[in-house]
């Protein structure tokens, strides 16, 4: 896998970071709301009740990061990269009525389409057909059709 270039993270035509940082809040919102439970009840565990914030939103961090690099999409004007793989754009002959063919290789390395993301089917110019994916289908579509005029 090579690295994303300078200008496809500066300048993206299309970016989905494939998770918002929010998940990592929650532990610790969690854990307060717990707390003030137990406040409610008699003495708060304060020293429990931080290690459970800490230790939920450690486990979220480790979520989210992994989200990034696995669900992440960008597109620029030389490069889609799809999770951790690089598909370049002179290699897409077609985005638009392409029939999703059984076996069809899933790109950034799954073997299904990762949830809550809808599929693009890609005809390559070797003929093959690859299937990317995008929360908005569509806008990727969009974005991908006048890099494939040019």
């Amino acid at each position: 896998m090579t690295e994303p270039d300078a200008e496809a993270t500066a300048h993206p035509l299309y970016a989905e970071p494939g998770s918002t940082w929010w998940p990592v809040l929650w532990g610790p919102i969690f854990a307060v709301l717990g707390a003030v439970v137990e406040g409610l009840a008699g003495p708060v565990h304060v020293i429990a009740w931080l290690l459970i914030g800490l230790g939920l939103a450690v486990a979220a961090l480790v979520w989210v990061q992994a989200r990034r690099r696995v669900c992440s999409v960008r597109l620029s004007h030389l490069a889609l990269y799809q999770g951790r793989e690089q598909l370049t754009v002179d290699r897409i002959a077609e985005v638009d009525e392409v029939g999703t063919p059984i076996g069809a290789k899933i790109l950034g390395g799954g073997w299904t389409v990762p949830k809550k993301f809808g599929e693009v089917p890609l005809r390559l110019t070797d003929d093959t057909v690859v299937i990317a994916w995008a929360k908005d289908p569509e806008a990727l579509r969009a974005a991908l059709r006048p890099l494939l005029r040019s």
